[in-house]
């Protein structure tokens, strides 16, 4: 496995959290009371984050700043349009939360989320994130790998596919009340890409936690696959025989397949992959096979057709 260094990023080129928020919402609310007061808790307090260590699986390159990251998002439980989850997600209720384990394991379980931030020591891991649509980010990510807690529910010999559901709830979220895709989001992982070491069990960024927009309060985080894999806010996790049937997959099949992996040289039927646009740069960069996860990942799909398999 490679070890990459970070580059640091200077403070002078983030924004602070506050000044962001307080500027936008400032302007919309009246009155004596302090702002702090009128913001809802789990997405605007700053919640720190304790003993999280620093991991080696890190890539050395310029953090994407954190009014970027938690700023510019794809969360269509919340709307479509990239400012919706950071305007939206405020109504989402991340305590109590629990998240269901069955299907094809000798030890279904349901984990409170405060234990599953226990269940393995928390680490830093600095991923590039890729999206489907040509954009990019580097994600200081908090969390621990997936193979810790699909250890503890041990799979059966049928086990051969992960399934992640992600909470329904329109009065939560109300991205729900369309019908841009079929509710609740559904997303998948061959058993052996779950179990990988850098598919990663996700609670918090940038040291903090998981702010609402971001997928709070628990997501998936698979840095070689387009960021539409990685689900959001989950509430269930399926050991299956068979590969289950993702939301995009149903929604449009000759445009998103199970594999869902990085790979330039397979374009999406509406425009290129080759090139990407780094969230704050001008100029496109050409698009790296496995998002510059080969030598780490590639051997899971040696012998198979990725054009075909996309």
């Amino acid at each position: 496995m490679k070890n990459y260094k970070v580059k640091p990023i200077a403070p002078s080129e983030i924004t602070p959290k506050e000044l962001f928020y307080g500027r936008r919402h400032f302007m919309q609310m009246a009155g004596g009371l302090s702002l702090a007061a009128m913001l809802p808790k789990s997405v605007w307090a700053v919640d720190k984050l304790a003993d999280v260590k620093k991991s080696s699986y890190t890539v050395g390159e310029e953090l994407t700043p954190y009014k970027d990251v938690t700023q510019y998002n794809n969360f269509y439980e919340f709307g479509t349009s990239k400012e919706n989850p950071a305007e939206n997600a405020g109504t989402l209720k991340t305590r109590p939360w629990t998240v269901t384990v069955l299907g094809e394991v000798k030890k279904p379980k349901v984990f409170d989320i405060d234990e599953l931030l226990k269940l393995a020591p928390l680490e830093e891991r600095v991923y590039r994130l890729r999206c489907v649509e040509a954009w990019s980010m580097v994600v200081p990510w908090v969390g621990y790998s997936l193979a810790e807690l699909i250890k503890r529910v041990e799979p059966t010999g049928n086990a051969k596919y992960v399934e992640f559901i992600s909470l329904h709830d329109p009065e939560q979220m109300p991205g729900q009340k369309s019908s841009v895709l079929e509710w609740p989001y559904r997303e998948g992982l061959r058993l052996d890409e779950a179990m990988h070491p850098l598919t990663l069990i996700t609670v918090g960024l940038y040291g903090e936690v998981l702010p609402n927009q971001n997928g709070a309060p628990i997501r998936i985080v698979i840095p070689w696959k387009y960021g539409f894999k990685s689900a959001k806010s989950i509430v269930k996790i399926r050991f299956m025989e068979k590969p289950p049937v993702t939301s995009w997959m149903q929604a449009g099949p000759s445009e998103y397949g199970f594999y869902a992996n990085v790979n330039p040289e397979v374009d999406h039927a509406r425009w290129s992959q080759a090139k990407e646009r780094r969230i704050g740069e001008f100029f496109k960069r050409k698009t790296l096979m496995f998002n510059g996860y080969a030598d780490e990942v590639g051997q899971l799909y040696a012998g198979m057709d990725l054009n075909k398999d996309f």
